[in-house]
């Protein structure tokens, strides 16, 4: 059940962010250590911070699926998204490891992926991080659904030019 997606968010955003930091809270326990780290931030959420996915562009998503041996094992399937921040100073990088299924669904591309708008971590009922996304530009453009063991954010600032 979404807390602080568009519908909840956009219809009583005080109410919607005190139902997610309830159940961020009853299920901290569950949360792997990468997404707890987002949620703990009193950055992430913002839309000052250049670090925070708001209004970011994306750059690329890329699936990387691996063997431990190169044989017929299972693989581990990894999946990396790179966007541009919203100030347009730097990269933010999600990685997200162990990944066991994934939605990309894109129903209006004819501008673009347009804008990171919200998302929100949530635990699955068997334990994996889901991760919901939701692209918009005059209106929702698409929304994504990660499901993985767990993950990172990276910030890579651009060099300041002289």
């Amino acid at each position: 059940m979404p807390y602080i997606l568009s519908d909840q968010r956009d219809e009583a955003p005080v109410e919607a962010f005190a139902l997610y930091a309830a159940y961020i809270e009853s299920e901290r326990h569950r949360f792997p250590a990468g997404a707890l780290a987002l949620l703990d931030s009193d950055w992430y959420f913002g839309f000052s911070d250049p670090r925070a996915p708001h209004d970011a562009w994306l750059q690329s998503v890329q699936v990387i699926e691996t063997r431990a041996d190169g044989s017929d094992s299972s693989p581990e399937t990894n999946l990396d998204i790179r966007l541009l921040g919203a100030f347009h100073n730097g990269i933010i990088q999600f990685t997200y490891a162990g990944v066991t299924s994934y939605t990309l669904n894109m129903h209006d591309l004819a501008r673009g992926h347009r804008d990171w708008r919200y998302d929100e971590f949530r635990i699955s009922e068997s334990g994996y991080l889901i991760h919901e996304i939701e692209w918009f530009g005059p209106s929702e453009t698409g929304r994504w659904l990660i499901q993985a063991r767990d993950v990172t954010h990276t910030w890579h600032p651009f060099s300041p030019t002289s």
